[in-house]
C-alpha cells in the first residue's frame, strides 16, 4: 500500500482492508506493559464518561436546592459539554508538542483538584465554574487517549482495541444513572460529581505503563487553538441557546457568526503544516469521510436515546424508574456487539462492517418508529437490541479507519478528530431534541424518522469511501504496471 504522501495530501491510501504499511507498522507495548496500559487508558475513559452522564439524575435535587428553576439547571450538563468539545482539537495539537502521556495525565490531576472544589461549593454559579474546570481536565486527557491506544496495541489488532473502548465507553454510560441515582438518594447531591474520583486515581497509579511521551517539535498554534474553540463555542453554543424560548434569534444569530469563523479558520488553517483543525487529514477521503459518518452516526444514536425517555414517560406513560430500564437492552447489547466488530475490523474492511451496521440500524429505527403505541417491554427491548447491534457493528471500525490511517505525527490530531465527531454529535443530538420538543414533534416517530435519515448519510459516506480507495487501487495497479 503507497502512502498517501505519494499523491499529496488528498489523495487516499490505495485499500482500506486490515493490513498496514509496513512504514505504519507499530509493534505497540511489550506485554505484560500492554495489559497495565489498556488498564490505566481504561480507567481513564470510564471516568469521563461516567463523570460526564451522572449529573443527569442529579439536576432536580441540585435545582431544589440552589434554588434554581428546571431550565437553568440543565447548564450543569451543557456547559461540562460545551468546554469539552471546545478544547480537544487546541489539546491534541499541544499534546504532540509535550507529550501524550504527560497531557494525559495533567488532566486527569485538574479533574481531580475541580472534583475535590466541588465538595465546598454553595452556589449555582460555582458549581458551573467546577463544572467548567472539571470538562477542562477532561478534554486534555481526550484529546490524546486515541493517540496512546494506536500506540499501546499492534496496528494489526487495533481494531480489536478499539472495540475493548467501546465497551469501557458502553459500560460506563450504562452504570451512570444507576449510580448517580443511588447517590442522590442517600448522599449529598455534590458526591456525584465526586463519584469518578477513584477511576482517576486508580489510573494516575498505573500511569507509568502508558506508552512514553512522544513529542514533536513544533512551534506553539496558540492562535489558532484560542479561534478554534471560540468558533465551537459559537456554533454548538449558538444551536443550544435556540433551543430554549425566546432566544431563537440570538442562538441562531450566533450560530451563523460560528459559521463564518469557521470558515475563515479553515481559510488560514490550510496553509498550515500541521494546523490545530486537522484540514490536512480531513482533505485525505478515507479520514474526512470517516469523520463525517461519526457525527452523523453519533447524532443519530444520540438522538434516539435523548427522545426515547420523553416517549416513553410523557407518551406512553411509564413511571420514570422504568425508564432506565427500558433503555437498557441498547447498551447491553453494544457491550457484546462493540468486541465483536473491532475483533472483526481486524480481518473484514471496515466498510463491509460499516455499511451493514447502518443497514441494521435503519431497519431498527423505522420500526420503532413505527411500533405499537403499547408495545410492551419486550416489543420495546428487542428493537432497541436490533438498532445497537446495527450502530456496534459501525462504531469500533470507523473509529479503527479514522486513526490508523493517520500519520505517526498527526496521530493526536486524528484522535482529537473523532473525540470531537463523537461529543459534538452527542451535543448536536439534545439541541436536535430539545427542537423537536418545542415545536410538538419530539413524542412521535420523528426523532426515530431523522436518526434514520442520519443514519442513511453515514451509510453514504462509508460506501463512497470504499469507491474512492477503490478507485485508488486501481490507479495504483495501472501504475505500477506502467512502470
Amino acid at each position: 500500500m503507497l502512502r498517501a504522501q505519494d499523491f499529496g495530501h488528498n489523495a487516499p491510501p490505495v485499500r482500506e482492508g486490515p493490513r498496514v504499511r509496513p512504514d505504519r507498522e507499530m509493534d505497540g507495548l511489550p506485554i505484560p506493559r500492554r495489559y497495565w496500559a489498556i488498564a490505566a487508558i481504561s480507567f481513564g475513559t470510564s471516568l469521563f464518561v461516567v463523570d460526564g452522564a451522572i449529573a443527569n439524575v442529579a439536576l432536580p435535587t441540585i435545582g431544589r436546592e440552589l434554588g434554581v428553576g428546571n431550565g437553568p439547571v440543565t447548564n450543569v450538563v451543557t456547559v461540562y459539554q460545551l468546554v469539552l468539545v471546545m478544547v480537544l482539537l487546541p489539546f491534541s495539537s499541544f499534546g504532540d508538542r509535550v507529550g501524550h502521556r504527560n497531557l494525559y495525565q495533567v488532566g486527569q490531576l485538574v479533574f481531580l483538584f475541580a472534583s475535590a472544589a466541588v465538595l465546598f461549593i454553595s452556589s449555582f454559579p460555582l458549581l458551573l465554574v467546577a463544572r467548567a474546570a472539571q470538562a477542562f481536565g477532561a478534554g486534555m486527557a481526550l484529546s490524546v487517549s486515541a493517540a496512546m491506544l494506536r500506540e499501546i496495541y499492534p496496528a494489526k489488532s487495533l481494531g480489536s482495541g478499539m472495540g475493548i473502548n467501546s465497551v469501557v465507553v458502553a459500560s460506563s454510560g450504562a452504570i451512570a444513572p444507576t449510580l448517580g441515582g443511588w447517590l442522590v438518594a442517600n448522599l449529598d447531591w455534590r458526591w456525584v460529581f465526586v463519584a469518578a474520583v477513584p477511576m482517576a486515581v486508580i489510573s494516575l497509579l498505573l500511569g507509568r505503563s502508558l506508552p512514553d511521551p512522544f513529542k514533536v517539535e513544533r512551534k506553539p498554534e496558540y492562535f489558532s487553538g484560542v479561534w478554534s474553540a471560540v468558533t465551537v463555542l459559537l456554533l454548538i453554543g449558538g444551536i443550544q441557546i435556540a433551543t430554549h424560548a425566546g432566544t431563537v434569534v440570538l442562538g441562531a444569530g450566533l450560530s451563523i457568526v460560528g459559521v463564518i469563523s469557521a470558515v475563515l479558520l479553515v481559510r488560514r488553517e490550510r496553509q498550515r503544516h500541521a494546523p490545530v483543525v486537522p484540514v490536512d487529514l480531513m482533505a485525505m477521503p478515507v479520514i474526512g469521510l470517516s469523520a463525517l459518518a461519526a457525527v452523523c452516526a453519533f447524532i443519530a444514536s444520540g438522538s434516539l436515546l435523548v427522545s426515547l425517555p420523553f416517549l416513553f414517560e410523557q407518551g406512553m406513560g411509564y413511571p420514570p424508574d422504568q425508564v432506565g430500564l427500558l433503555l437498557l437492552p441498547f447498551p447491553l447489547t453494544m457491550l457484546v456487539v462493540a468486541p465483536a466488530a473491532g475483533w472483526l475490523s481486524d480481518r473484514v474492511a471496515p466498510t463491509k462492517l460499516g455499511v451493514t451496521g447502518m443497514a441494521i440500524a435503519i431497519v431498527g429505527l423505522l420500526l420503532l418508529a413505527f411500533m405499537p403505541h403499547q408495545p410492551g417491554a419486550f416489543g420495546i427491548s428487542w428493537r432497541l437490541s436490533l438498532t445497537a447491534v446495527g450502530f456496534g457493528l459501525f462504531f469500533a471500525p470507523n473509529s479503527r479507519l479514522l486513526i490508523g490511517q493517520a500519520p505517526k505525527a498527526r496521530a493526536a490530531a486524528a484522535g482529537g478528530l473523532l473525540s470531537t465527531s463523537r461529543l459534538s454529535g452527542q451535543t448536536l443530538a439534545a439541541a436536535l431534541v430539545g427542537i423537536l420538543l418545542s415545536v410538538g414533534l419530539g413524542l412521535g416517530p420523528t426523532p426515530m424518522l431523522v436518526a434514520c435519515g442520519l443514519s442513511v448519510v453515514a451509510a453514504l459516506c462509508c460506501f463512497t469511501r470504499y469507491q474512492t480507495l477503490t478507485r485508488a487501487g486501481h490507479t495504483m495497479a495501472t501504475l505500477r504496471e506502467g512502470s
